[in-house]
């Protein structure tokens, strides 16, 4: 893969990763999502960082994949449980999106399609410029989807609405996502960047502890009883009440100013 294939950089403790084939509207390929993979799972342990923003370059998020090389068929002879077996392991990007203890933000503009759309789901926040578009995609190249997006739409619409964007592959523009709550904001295009920072900042400037458990508890109730959920709840409530951050904001609150938190 090219470096330059997949942007990074870090600035007031949020890192940016880019993916940045604008030609090609950053359809991921092999080695493109083994390198996010990489990158994510390393700036998931760096104690510098606080927050992840994950964007594409040019005028789309993510087109998915590169249908290109799948018209080419350069694979076509692999077995299907071999083709099964890599797809999986490349698809363990979306899973480590979701569940790393650190906040990620998807940053879109423009379309964010098939594979581009199961990574951007696969955030914990969607900011998107007014110009996005939404789009399963798959059903439109004949697959049936992959990189989690069945699960993550279905989660974040509903079933029956999910049933329908997968089957019909129809666009969803921003203010229409908004609504449906697959993003959370929606901002002027000129703004997009300004917006997202700021948000990702405030974040990366929280209780980097406290926040990992809160994505574990939010993680645990989509799918375990509520008995499970609140024994960890009270694990994780009581280790942060252990935290140097929890003891600093308690005393920031009595004294009637903003908390300094250091992530520990």
């Amino acid at each position: 893969m090219s470096e330059e294939h997949l942007l990074e950089h870090v600035a007031d403790k949020v890192a940016t990763i880019t993916l940045n084939r604008p030609d090609a509207l950053n359809a991921v390929t092999r080695d493109m999502l083994k390198g996010l993979y990489e990158k994510v799972e390393r700036l998931a342990e760096d104690p510098s960082v606080g927050a992840i923003v994950l964007t594409g370059a040019g005028r789309a998020f993510c087109s998915g994949g590169d249908v290109k090389n799948m018209a080419a068929g350069k694979n076509d002879e692999e077995p299907l449980d071999v083709r099964a077996k890599t797809l999986r392991a490349r698809m363990e990007v979306s899973r480590l999106i979701h569940e790393i203890p650190k906040p990620t933000i998807a940053m879109v503009r423009g379309a964010a399609a098939g594979a581009g759309m199961s990574i951007a789901l696969a955030c914990d926040l969607r900011v998107v410029s007014e110009n996005a578009r939404i789009i399963t995609a798959f059903a439109k190249v004949g697959l049936s989807g992959d990189f989690g997006g069945s699960w993550f739409l279905t989660q974040l619409v509903g079933p029956a609405k999910a049933r329908e964007l997968y089957l019909l592959a129809d666009a969803v523009g921003a203010d229409e996502a908004l609504s449906l709550g697959i993003v959370n904001r929606v901002v002027l295009d000129e703004k997009l960047e300004e917006e997202t920072m700021a948000l990702a900042k405030r974040l990366a400037e929280g209780p980097g502890v406290t926040l990992g458990y809160m994505k574990k508890n939010l993680n645990a109730a989509i799918s375990q009883p509520l008995s499970q959920c609140l024994d960890l709840e009270a694990m994780h409530h009581a280790s942060t009440s252990l935290t140097e951050d929890h003891k600093e904001a308690a005393q920031a609150f009595v004294e009637k100013r903003k908390p300094v938190f250091q992530g520990r």
